[in-house]
C-alpha cells in the first residue's frame, strides 16, 4: 500500500504498491518518501497525530482508538486481547519522532502535526465540580465563575471533553449552582448565572434532577424568565428558552409572567433579527396554545 501526499492538498492517498510511501508532485516530478510503518495508526494507516498507548503495548491514533471503543468494542484491534482497562497513555515519544520527521520532509510538502492539547480527565472534571460546590456553599460567586470557565474552555477545546464533562454529572452540579445564585438579587450575580446558562446549553438533553429538582425550582424559573426579558443580549435570551424548554408546562404556567415574556420575545423582531430566528423561538415554545401571536 502506498499512501501519497500531494503538496496542494495536504492528504494522504491510498495507492496499491508493495510498500507505504509518501508521495508529492512538484514540478512535474514525483517524489517518494517513506513513511516508518510505527508512525501509522494501524486502525487507519494514516500518519498518527495524537499517538496513545494501551495498556497491550500498541500505539493508536487517540482519535481512531476512541472511535473504536466508542464503537462497542472492548479488545485491542491488533492483539484482539479484552481489555481490562480502557486507559490510553500519550506516546509523547512518539509524537516528538513524527512531529520531527515532518519536519525534515517539510520541502515536500510535509506539515508539522501540531502538539495536541492534553484532554481533560474524569478526575479533573470531577474534582472542579467540588469545588465549584464548595464554593457556591461559600457564597464565592467570583470562584464559582472562574470554575465555570474553567468548564466552558474544556468543552470548547473537544467533543472528546465535552463527553467526559457530560458523563460526569456536571450539569447537575451547575443546575445546583444556578437555582442556588438565583434566590438573591440577580443582577448581583448576572455575570455567574448567564455563564451557566450557556454552558448548560450544550449539555441537554438534562437530568431529571437538573431540570426539575433544581431548575425547575420557583427562583430558578423566575431567573430564566427575567434572562428571558435581557433587553441587551439576544444569546442570553435564546439560551433561557432553550432551558425554559426542557421544563414542563405545569411548572411554567405557574410563574407569574412568563406568557407575557415568551410573546415579547417573539414579536420584537427588531431585536430578534430575522424571521427564521423568530421561528425558531416559537419552535422552542410549542406549549399548546402558551404563544399566540
Amino acid at each position: 500500500m502506498v499512501l501519497s501526499w500531494t503538496k496542494g492538498s495536504r492528504v494522504f492517498r491510498r495507492a496499491r504498491k508493495g510498500k507505504e510511501l509518501l508521495s508529492n508532485s512538484c514540478n512535474d516530478l514525483q517524489v517518494e518518501i517513506a513513511i516508518p510503518t510505527h508512525f501509522r495508526c494501524p486502525v487507519t494507516l494514516d500518519l498518527m497525530k495524537d499517538p496513545v498507548t494501551l495498556s497491550t503495548g500498541i500505539t493508536y491514533d487517540r482519535d481512531s482508538i476512541e472511535k473504536w471503543f466508542e464503537s462497542g468494542n472492548n479488545s485491542c484491534p491488533v492483539t484482539k486481547t479484552e481489555l481490562t482497562s480502557f486507559d490510553i497513555v500519550p506516546n509523547h515519544s512518539l509524537r516528538r519522532m513524527i512531529q520531527d520527521w515532518c519536519v525534515q520532509h517539510r520541502s515536500y510538502g510535509v506539515e508539522r502535526i501540531p502538539t495536541p492539547r492534553i484532554p481533560v480527565t474524569r478526575y479533573e472534571v470531577t474534582d472542579t465540580c467540588s469545588r465549584i460546590l464548595s464554593a457556591a456553599q461559600q457564597g464565592d460567586e467570583s470562584k464559582c465563575f472562574e470554575l465555570v470557565r474553567k468548564i466552558k474552555g474544556w468543552g470548547k477545546e473537544s467533543e472528546r471533553n465535552k463527553k467526559v464533562i457530560v458523563s460526569n454529572g456536571v450539569s447537575l452540579v451547575l443546575a445546583k449552582v444556578f437555582d442556588s445564585f438565583s434566590r438573591g438579587l440577580i443582577e448581583k450575580n448576572v455575570v455567574l448565572l448567564e455563564e451557566i446558562l450557556e454552558v448548560l446549553t450544550w449539555m441537554r438533553p438534562l437530568s431529571e434532577e437538573s431540570r426539575f429538582v433544581f431548575l425547575g425550582s420557583s427562583n430558578s424559573l423566575s431567573c430564566l424568565v427575567w434572562f428571558l426579558n435581557d433587553q441587551q443580549k439576544i444569546s442570553t435570551r435564546q439560551n433561557a428558552s432553550l432551558l425554559l424548554k426542557e421544563m414542563n408546562v405545569e411548572s411554567l404556567a405557574k410563574i407569574e409572567g412568563i406568557v407575557e415574556s415568551l410573546v415579547n420575545m417573539v414579536k420584537v423582531n427588531v431585536e430578534i433579527g430575522s424571521a427564521s430566528t423568530k421561528a425558531m423561538f416559537i419552535n422552542n415554545f410549542s406549549f399548546g396554545l402558551l404563544i399566540k401571536e
